[in-house]
């Protein structure tokens, strides 16, 4: 039976028309909890029938999958997305907006037809259960094998992941309250020391004046990287076979480069569609991406690829063959002092026979095999989306406004919907798009490649358009799960559901209330804050308290953040300071240049203090910490000192300040 390639507009997916036969393929999917020691420490994972990926999941086209999901979580609830699988908008899979979460001890069935081959993953869209083990990798075999696929002899699907001891929930409250602590342990963390090593302090004070925070390329400190559940995994192949490798990026929040000493990769799909077959010798893969690449395996040895971690911390290894082992060249670590590397956009010459050493996705060079123009005459709307966040606060949005801000993108059914997108982070971000494919415009005409995930490098733009042909809701988001959780999502809403019609949404992890401690004790005095906060605001206490003169100040106060450089301040403070009494103050907080923050207030005794503070990172763990407050009342206060950071929660400290003299001690952050 003849299967006809439709373009369910710009979904591109592959259709049949009628089949001659077809079967009702079922699986049984068990998610459960299980402590396990893959990195050195004892941490409980999430795993899928056992394992971490869970089983691959194999289909023809045309087959109906029946899929029975258990959920043997002793609290939480769970479900599955079918990651690229154009499928009904009820079976896909995200809580409460298509599909009821599996409560703990409770299953659900899926059920739903496979329309177009490919290489496909499943995983959790429940909180970040994603990072703590649920998910699987997907292949849909074709109906009738494609004349124009390459032959080869043999396969793999190899799911590339990141792995944390931590509880994912601690990582996301890390990163909420700005701690450097994950770029100190990848050894990324910008200084001024290094930045003389690397013969670029002048670009690095130029960058700490124009407010930029040091970059480290990828968020998260991972304790293990890993391909198919492990560190280093043999796999089947022999000397001078052929070998298709399925690759899927399933990591929370890590790109992968992906080389092999067998040679160049040759590509031959991209996100499940099929391209016109080139090479590449290193292969960056945004999380959410998969791609098809075929190896041929030397005679002589045992030959690695590998999937380095785009920040350099740390890779993956597969080995195909046996005898003596070839290994790959190491790709060079990033400069962090300077960016121009991390700054071309999808219009960069095409790399010929010199590739860069740390190259941008491949996409100038996909080119679908049949036409996927969208049909003549439909109608086109265009969008812009900025792609926009704030380090400092964690905050990770499209056009400034996080989904609990604004939650929804209307299209009309027939429409064609194009997409320009234009990063304004220093950071890539992999653009996912639920229940549709969409043609990457890179200027292959008519022959655009279909994905249903893009990359958007720092600083660049990148343009999509598909077909709107379903109904529903559908969202697109950032693959970074941490930044998806952060806001930098949006739903795709058909306005044939009404002009009051609005997305059920379950938006209680996207700006949560978190606490945060920082607290020093020297030999001369102790001060710290305690706080709750989320995207706005901050609610706390300050405190400073002498222990020759038993001297107190302490301030209740509540924070407003305006925007990333301006924030309101209003509290109450309390002291025994001598011909004191307590007040009320209110005033203003800024982020002035070279990242020294400022704050004015003026309390109801009529009283103006200005506050100025500084934290100069000197080495990878050694800072320099100057402050400086005028008060009208009480006249001049500074201090100034050494922190050294010893690991997450607790630095040496020790310093001189005006009221207190010199002291040393420890400082204690969570």
């Amino acid at each position: 039976m003849k299967i006809q390639l439709k373009l369910a507009v710009l979904t591109a997916a592959l259709t049949s028309t009628a089949f001659a036969q077809s079967a009702v393929v079922r699986y049984e999917l068990t998610i459960a909890e299980k402590t396990i020691s893959p990195a050195g420490k004892p941490v409980t994972a999430l795993m899928i029938n056992g394992s971490i990926p869970g089983p691959v999941l194999r289909f023809r086209v045309g087959d109906t999958a029946r899929i029975r999901v258990h959920n043997k979580l002793p609290k939480e609830k769970t479900l599955l997305h079918w990651h690229g699988l154009l499928v009904p908008n009820k079976e896909d899979g995200v809580p409460m907006l298509n599909t009821p979460a599996i409560p703990p001890g409770g299953f659900h069935d899926y059920e739903f037809e496979l329309k177009h081959a490919g290489t496909y993953w499943y995983h959790s869209h429940v909180g970040l259960q994603e990072q703590r083990g649920v998910y699987g990798g997907i292949v849909v075999k074709p109906l009738e094998p494609d004349p124009d696929e390459p032959v080869v002899d043999r396969e793999h699907v190899v799911l590339l992941s990141d792995w944390t001891n931590e509880n994912p929930n601690e990582v996301m409250r890390s990163l909420r309250r700005s701690d450097e602590w994950y770029a100190i342990r990848k050894g990324n963390q910008q200084s001024v020391l290094g930045a003389h090593r690397a013969g670029m302090l002048g670009e690095y004070l130029q960058n700490q004046w124009a407010n930029m925070p040091p970059m480290d390329i990828s968020d998260v400190a991972y304790d293990a990287f890993w391909a198919n559940g492990t560190q280093r995994t043999q796999l089947a192949g022999a000397a001078g076979e052929r070998v298709k490798l399925r690759l899927i990026n399933a990591g929370a929040a890590t790109y992968f480069y992906v080389h092999s000493a067998t040679g160049p990769l040759r590509v031959v799909a991209a996100d499940g569609m099929p391209v016109h077959p080139f090479e590449r010798k290193r292969l960056l893969m945004g999380m959410g991406e998969t791609y098809d690449v075929i190896v041929t395996v030397p005679k002589g040895g045992r030959y690695e690829i590998r999937a380095t971690a785009q920040d350099g911390s740390g890779h993956a290894s597969m080995f195909l063959g046996v005898g003596k082992q070839h290994s790959v060249k190491t790709i060079p670590k990033p400069q962090l002092y300077s960016m121009d590397w991390m700054l071309a956009g999808l219009d960069e010459e095409e790399p010929g026979d010199t590739e860069p050493a740390r190259p941008l996705a491949p996409y100038l060079a996909l080119k679908a095999r049949t036409s996927t123009a969208p049909p003549a005459g439909t109608p086109v709307r265009e969008l812009e989306l900025r792609l926009t966040g704030d380090m400092q606060r964690y905050v990770w949005s499209f056009n400034d406004k996080t989904i609990k801000e604004e939650s929804t993108i209307r299209v009309t059914r027939g429409e064609v919907v194009r997409m320009r997108f234009i990063n304004d982070t220093m950071m890539h971000h992999p653009l996912h798009l639920h229940g549709h494919f969409f043609r990457l415009l890179n200027g292959q005409g008519d022959f655009a490649p279909l994905k249903h995930t893009v990359d958007v490098p720092p600083m660049g733009k990148a343009s999509i358009e598909f077909l709107a042909n379903e109904e529903g809701d559908w969202v697109f988001h950032c693959h970074l799960l941490y930044h998806m959780k952060a806001g930098m999502t949006r739903v795709i809403s058909y306005a044939e559901q009404g002009p009051d019609h609005q997305p059920k949404l379950n938006l209680k992890h996207v700006n949560p209330w978190q606490f945060t401690l920082d607290s020093t004790l020297q030999s001369n005095f102790t001060e710290g804050s305690a706080a709750w906060f989320n995207n706005k605001h901050r609610v706390g206490v300050d405190w400073e308290n002498s222990f020759d003169e038993d001297a107190y100040e302490l301030d209740l106060n509540w924070k407003r953040y305006i925007n990333r450089d301006w924030s309101t301040v209003t509290g109450y403070r309390f002291t025994n300071e001598h011909d004191t009494r307590d007040r009320a103050f209110s005033g203003l907080q800024h982020r002035l240049p070279f990242l020294t923050y400022g704050e004015v207030t003026l309390d109801t005794e009529g009283d103006v203090r200005n506050g100025l503070s500084r934290e100069l990172q000197l080495t990878s763990r050694l800072s320099w910490i100057n402050e400086l407050e005028y008060d009208t009342r009480t006249e001049w206060e500074w201090n100034t000192g050494l922190k050294y950071r010893l690991n997450k929660r607790w630095s040496l400290t020790g310093g001189l300040h005006s009221d207190h003299s010199f002291g040393a001690g420890l400082n204690f952050q969570w």
